[in-house]
C-alpha cells in the first residue's frame, strides 16, 4: 500500500474532486444538453412556422436582448417552409420542397396526424432533420404546412455551449489550486506543532506546554493535548512518589529485621529474651507484609479501572455490623454506631467492605469517643458516611487526603484513602471528606441504576488481594 503524507492527501482530494466533476458534466452533460437542445430546436421550428404564417408576430412576442435577437435571425435563416396539400401535392409557387423520398415520409406523416400540430425527425444524407407539420387552409382547401430545420443549428449550439464549458472547467480547477494550497499551509503549522510536542512526549519531555490561538477546532486539540500532558506529568510525579515512599517505608522494618537478626546471630538479645526479640523481628515482618499487600492492591485496583465491579444488591446492616464488630476492640473507649442498615446497596460487596474498613480504621485513629457509620437513600443515589468527632482536618490538606503516601498526623502507611478513591471510582463515585460541627465526615454517593455492571465481571476485591498474597507467598517460598 502506497503511503502519502498529509499535503498529498490533499492534492489527491482537490484533484480527484475536479476528476469527479469532469467525469460527471463529460457523461451526463451530452444527454441531458442534448435533449434539451432538441427540444429548443423544434420550439425554434414552431416559431418559425408562426412567424412565417403570420409576418407581424415579432410585433406580439419581441427579442427579450440581442442575443436572442441574433439567434432568432440565425434560426429565421436555418428553419425551411412548404405546402402540401390532401393529395400530397406541393402549392404552386412555394418554396422548393425537399427531395422526394423525404417529401413522401412527411407527406405520410402528415395524412396520419391526428392533432393540429405534430413534430417529427427524419434521417437524411447522415444528418437529421426536425421538422413540425401544421394543419392549415390554402386557397379555401385543406393543406398542410411543414416547417423542417437541420441539425446543424442544434449541433452549433452544442459546440458553443461545450467550449464554453471547457473554459469554466480550466479556470476552475486553475482557481481550486488556491484553497488547495492554503488549506495545506493552514493544516500543516498546527499539525507540524503538535507533532513536535508528541516526539517530546516520546522521548518523556513532557514539561513544555502546548498554547495554541487561532482556530476553535485547533484550540480544543491543544487543550485535549494539554491536559494529557499534565496528567502525564502527575502521573509521572506520583510514580516517582510512589517509589520514593513505598522505599521509605519498606526501608525501616527491613533495617530492624536486619539488625535484629544479626544481633541474635552473635549471641545479643536487644530483648532481652529470645521471645521478646524474635516478637519484635515477626511484628517488622508483619507491618512490612502489610504495606505490600496494601500496594499490591492499589496497584491491582489501578489495572482493574476498565473492568466493570460484580454488582449484586446486599443490605448495608451485614457489612456495617461486622465491621463494627471488627473494630470494637481495638478502641474500647471508642462507641460505634450504624445507621441505616436496612438500606439496599447495588455494589462490589467485597470492595465496598474494604472501603468501609479503610474508613473506619481511619476515624478510629482520630475519635474521642464515637464514630457514625451511616447510609441513606436520596433522589436516586446512596450515600455511604463515615463520621468521627475528633479534631478537625486543617482545610489545606482536604484536597491532598486521598492521594496516595499522604499521611496525616496520625496516618500509618498513606494507601487507606487512596484506596477507598480507588474503589469508589470504579463504582463510578467520587469521595468527599467535610468538618462539621460534629468532627469530621467522609461521604460516598453511589448511583443505583439496575443496569450497572451487568455486562462484565472482574475478582472479588479479597480475592484479588488473597491472589496477590498467595502469589507473594510462593515467591518467598520458591527462594
Amino acid at each position: 500500500m502506497i503511503k502519502v503524507n498529509l499535503t498529498q492527501r490533499i492534492w489527491l482530494a482537490f484533484i480527484s474532486l475536479i476528476v469527479l466533476v469532469i467525469l460527471s458534466v463529460t457523461l451526463i452533460y451530452p444527454i441531458s444538453i442534448k435533449g434539451t437542445l432538441t427540444e429548443e430546436t423544434y420550439r425554434i421550428i414552431e416559431i418559425e412556422q408562426t412567424r412565417y404564417v403570420y409576418p407581424l408576430f415579432d410585433l406580439v412576442n419581441p427579442p427579450r436582448n440581442e442575443l436572442d435577437f441574433v439567434e432568432r435571425r440565425d434560426a429565421e435563416r436555418s428553419v425551411g417552409h412548404f405546402f402540401i396539400d390532401t393529395f400530397g401535392q406541393t402549392a404552386e409557387g412555394g418554396p422548393s420542397p425537399p427531395p422526394a423520398e423525404v417529401l413522401r415520409e412527411m407527406a405520410q406523416n402528415a395524412f396520419r396526424q391526428e392533432h393540429e400540430r405534430g413534430r417529427y425527425e427524419i434521417q437524411y444524407g447522415g444528418a437529421t432533420v426536425f421538422y413540425v407539420i401544421t394543419k392549415t387552409n390554402l386557397s379555401d382547401r385543406p393543406a398542410y404546412h411543414i416547417s423542417y430545420m437541420w441539425d446543424t443549428y442544434r449541433d452549433q449550439m452544442v459546440n458553443r455551449l461545450w467550449e464554453r464549458l471547457i473554459y469554466i472547467l480550466l479556470l476552475t480547477c486553475a482557481l481550486s489550486l488556491l484553497p488547495a494550497m492554503w488549506l495545506k499551509h493552514y493544516l500543516r503549522q498546527p499539525l507540524y506543532v503538535l507533532g513536535n510536542h508528541l516526539e517530546q512526549i516520546a522521548n518523556r519531555d513532557w514539561k513544555e506546554p502546548l498554547k495554541w490561538k487561532g482556530d476553535k477546532d485547533f484550540e480544543r486539540l491543544a487543550r485535549q493535548f494539554e491536559k494529557m500532558r499534565q496528567n502525564l506529568n502527575l502521573y509521572d510525579r506520583s510514580q516517582k512518589t510512589f517509589i520514593q515512599h513505598a522505599s521509605h517505608e519498606l526501608k525501616t522494618p527491613i533495617m530492624v529485621i536486619k539488625s535484629y537478626a544479626h544481633s541474635v546471630k552473635d549471641g545479643i538479645l536487644p530483648k532481652n529474651d529470645l521471645e521478646s526479640t524474635m516478637d519484635v523481628i515477626i511484628e517488622e515482618a508483619n507491618r512490612m507484609e502489610r504495606r505490600v499487600i496494601d500496594m499490591l492492591y492499589y496497584t491491582k485496583l489501578d489495572s482493574l479501572k476498565e473492568e466493570t465491579p460484580n454488582y449484586e444488591e446486599w443490605l448495608f446492616g451485614e457489612v456495617a455490623f461486622q465491621i463494627e464488630e471488627r473494630f470494637r476492640v481495638q478502641r474500647e473507649d471508642v462507641k460505634i454506631y450504624v445507621n441505616g442498615a436496612d438500606i439496599k446497596i447495588r455494589g462490589d460487596r467485597e470492595q465496598l467492605e474494604v472501603l468501609l474498613e479503610n474508613l473506619v480504621e481511619n476515624a478510629l485513629r482520630y475519635a474521642s469517643d464515637s464514630i457514625w457509620i451511616e447510609a441513606k437513600k436520596e433522589n436516586g443515589q446512596i450515600y455511604v458516611s463515615v463520621e468521627n468527632n475528633g479534631e478537625e482536618i486543617p482545610e489545606k490538606d482536604i484536597p491532598q487526603l486521598f492521594n496516595p503516601f499522604y499521611k496525616g498526623s496520625k496516618g500509618k502507611f498513606g494507601l487507606g484513602l487512596a484506596i477507598v478513591k480507588r474503589i469508589a471510582e470504579l463504582h463510578e463515585a467520587t469521595p468527599t471528606v467535610e468538618n462539621n460541627e460534629r468532627g469530621v465526615k467522609f461521604t460516598v454517593a453511589f448511583s443505583q441504576t439496575e443496569e450497572k455492571g451487568r455486562k462484565r465481571k472482574k475478582l472479588p476485591a479479597k480475592q484479588a488481594q488473597k491472589k496477590y498474597i498467595d502469589v507473594d507467598k510462593d515467591h518467598r517460598e520458591g527462594q
